[in-house]
């Protein structure tokens, strides 16, 4: 089954100017629309618990059965991107993370060949960097009484923008391209047989597991630990305004995350994606670190 593009075809030295810069907004728009999903739960716990009495542990089941959903079916969805194409696949995901992900990421890819770093850097940034523009309201409506509204309002309107951009979005033709000159990489895709049958894709598929599972686990519970370390409603004063800690602490989280994607795709592009990888894993290892000793020394109250 095939999809006509969103416009006529173009010469490819035109299209690829005119089209995948838009590619690449579309993508980050649907990333950013996708990302309180994830990031801004961990503010709706405490309340759920509060209000139904439910145990903690009971309710973060939905969190992760939000993450294996969301993890574990990318492959039948690379699958269904491949044979649809974008678009079709977007459209159906403005109902599901997962598929918005995958999808944009995938795009970006194909896109920008040249400069994958920066454009999957940018793409996975903004569902990083997306839930900082939301978190305070969300905070504020939740404070107000009304986590069953934010809930159904915030997930209404995101739907709708995934759902919109979506009916943009196109793979590259043939030709409209061009690989990296400076970079080493694969100048064709693989299929997932293809891909299983190389040792790097377990070594990849291995770091990705180990390097989401930590990042997860703190995100799902900033909300809860904040509660039971006492901060939770803790005014941190900015200088022109005063912010609760939780909903500062996931502010300055997401803007970093958002940060942190593309400047190491952009530096990735230049010295390499192993070389880039070993530098941001070793600041992250003396950084967790450094946490851990914090702890162990001054205790909860260093926090």
């Amino acid at each position: 089954m095939a999809f006509a593009p969103i416009s006529p075809a173009l010469p490819a030295a035109q299209a690829s100017a005119d089209y995948r810069w838009i590619q690449l907004i579309l993508g980050v728009a649907c990333m950013v629309a996708a990302a309180n999903i994830q990031y801004a739960w961990t503010l709706f716990v405490p309340e759920i618990q509060k209000t139904f009495g439910w145990q903690r542990a009971s309710i973060q089941t939905a969190f992760t059965l939000f993450i294996l959903m969301q993890t574990w079916l990318t492959p039948l969805e690379g699958y269904l991107i491949d044979r649809f194409g974008p678009r079709i696949i977007v459209l159906i995901g403005g109902i599901g993370v997962g598929c918005v992900y995958a999808t944009c990421v995938n795009n970006a890819i194909k896109w920008f060949p040249d400069r994958r770093g920066l454009a999957v850097g940018l793409t996975a940034g903004a569902y990083g960097f997306g839930s900082a523009l939301t978190i305070i309201p969300i905070a504020n409506m939740i404070a107000a009484g009304g986590f069953q509204a934010a809930f159904f309002r915030y997930g209404l309107v995101q739907g709708i923008i995934i759902m919109l951009a979506s009916l943009a979005l196109r793979a590259p033709q043939a030709g409209e391209t061009k690989s990296s000159t400076t970079i080493v990489q694969s100048r064709r895709d693989y299929t997932l047989l293809e891909a299983v049958q190389t040792p790097v894709f377990y070594v990849l598929f291995a770091m990705f597991i180990l390097t989401v599972t930590g990042g997860l686990m703190a995100v799902a519970q900033l909300g809860p630990m904040s509660q039971d370390l006492g901060v939770k409603d803790t005014k941190v004063d900015l200088v022109f305004f005063a912010l609760a800690a939780l909903p500062f602490a996931l502010l300055l989280d997401r803007i970093m995350n958002g940060v942190s994607r593309p400047l190491f795709g952009w530096i990735s592009d230049h010295i390499g994606r192993e070389n880039t990888m070993f530098g941001a894993f070793l600041l992250e290892v003396s950084a967790s670190l450094r946490l851990l000793l914090l702890a162990a020394t001054r205790g909860p109250s260093s926090f």
